[in-house]
């Protein structure tokens, strides 16, 4: 029998700013080009930052826009954890049997 060879994850783009990339801090999703994690500008904004203060904080390598996706997107981030969608495979749904339930 042979061994399933199992392939190696690959960049996943999240959005049009954001990737998600094995290779690249640990697969946690940063924005294109840089090493800039989301969970950081995320957190920056929690913190109560203005959008403009965080492009000038990241001196313009994170635009207004990408701050707006970064929101849209924040579901999908968690801190110091890897984007979880490159071991996500197709699941079964469970074969639910009805139970009979004592009256």
């Amino acid at each position: 029998m042979k061994k399933a060879s199992r392939q190696p994850a690959k960049r996943v783009e999240l959005g049009k700013h954001v990737v998600a990339d094995p290779e690249i801090c640990h697969g946690q999703p940063t924005y294109k080009g840089t090493r800039i994690m989301v969970w950081i500008v995320l957190d920056q904004i929690e913190r109560g930052m203005t959008w403009k203060e965080i492009v000038g904080e990241w001196d313009g390598k994170v635009s207004e826009e990408a701050i707006a996706e970064t929101i849209a997107l924040a579901h999908l981030v968690e801190k110091h954890e890897p984007f979880r969608g490159f071991h996500a495979a197709a699941r079964r749904k469970s074969a639910r049997r009805a139970t009979a339930v004592a009256a």
